[in-house]
């Protein structure tokens, strides 16, 4: 039976990828994550007891664990989505982004190449090293236009620097290793399992609880929203069939702003759950919609203004496109926050009460 090694599988993409990858190939399934915060078992409880599936606690930056995996589990495929990801975070704190983004991402190809030279040549053949990179190293754009595989590189955050740095690295162990790497940018992701500190998240649950949603800015900064699933099937599209060396984009022509994107996700809670019979509202008649709690706050540092990915390359080349339109993604995305609200509240227990990241703090 064919393995693969999927780190960072019990974050928010990694764990629905496992789910696809047990649901759609026969492989043998090996989580390593260290189980940051973003990181939670809750996350994988209904694939824990499936026989194909096994779950390491580890760090990427451990090599010498790497390299046992590898010889223990021979992987087919490693595909790395380990990684520090929330851009607030990284303007806080950007030593741990650089640590796991680029460095871990060193230790990964490192134990790779050494272990792959060690293979007959039809496996060596076989294997593909897969990252999982971002449209934040590719910069900002202007009202037009959307990135290619061949936009160059203009990081403007600490995290879209530390994704940059590691996508060079993957690229160069492959021109100058023949390690057989993949990379593969994506636009937003959102939908099930998604840490509460992103946009989407933060939104539902803080309306829910009658709290304010914060919009950065003036709310006209413009994402490419991208459904998980829809992203984790490029992903395995990329793996079956993409030419080693080569890097894809991956996007959901989902263009919105933030601000259309909160009326939006306002629009379906008033749906789904009216304020009339939300308890945490009673008493508030100021509150008669739950786009009444928005609130625009100081905008964060260096952030960027519009993203678009061009995805033309992975239609034509691999015959992959997303399944989800906007509107469809963000009801079920909707649906499945109202209908898991135990699993929010087990992954942020302790951890992180939704307060505002990513200012700059005054030097000592």
């Amino acid at each position: 039976m064919d393995s693969m090694i999927v780190t960072g599988g019990a974050g928010f993409i990694g764990a629905n990828f496992v789910r696809l990858a047990l649901a759609r190939t026969s492989h043998r399934v090996i989580v390593l994550d260290k189980l940051t915060y973003a990181g939670n078992l809750e996350s994988l409880r209904d694939v824990e007891c499936e026989p194909r599936f096994a779950f390491v606690r580890g760090d990427i930056c451990d090599g010498a664990l790497v390299a046992q995996l590898l010889r223990e589990h021979r992987p087919r495929w490693l595909v790395n989505f380990a990684a520090e990801s929330h851009v607030d975070r990284s303007i806080d704190g950007p030593g741990a982004f650089v640590q796991t983004n680029t460095v871990g991402t060193f230790e990964l190809l490192e134990a790779a190449r050494l272990w792959a030279s060690e293979l007959p040549e039809s496996a060596r053949r076989a294997f593909r090293f897969l990252h999982v990179s971002t449209d934040e190293v590719y910069g900002t754009l202007g009202p037009t236009g959307s990135f290619s595989e061949s936009t160059p590189y203009a990081p403007n955050s600490p995290y879209a620097a530390s994704k940059a740095g590691a996508d060079h690295l993957v690229r160069a162990y492959h021109e100058t290793y023949g390690v057989p790497t993949l990379i593969t940018n994506c636009s937003n992701n959102y939908g099930p399992f998604q840490y509460p500190e992103k946009l989407i998240p933060l939104v539902l649950l803080n309306a829910l609880e009658g709290k304010a949603l914060p919009i950065y800015g003036d709310g006209l900064n413009v994402r490419d929203w991208l459904y998980v699933e829809d992203h984790c099937d490029g992903i395995l599209r990329v793996l079956e069939r993409g030419v080693p060396g080569e890097k894809y984009n991956i996007g959901g022509h989902g263009e919105l702003t933030n601000l259309v994107l909160v009326d939006t996700l306002c629009a379906l809670l008033d749906e789904l759950r009216p304020v009339a019979g939300n308890a945490a509202l009673a008493g508030r008649p100021e509150v008669r919609r739950y786009a009444d709690l928005k609130t625009f706050v100081a905008d964060r540092p260096g952030h960027d203004r519009r993203y678009a990915i061009d995805a033309g390359r992975i239609e034509r080349e691999l015959g992959w496109q997303p399944s989800h339109a906007i509107a469809d993604g963000l009801a079920a995305t909707v649906r499945w926050y109202l209908d898991n609200r135990a699993w929010c509240d087990a992954v942020q227990a302790g951890k992180y009460a939704r307060e505002r990241l990513g200012g700059i703090r005054e030097s000592r």
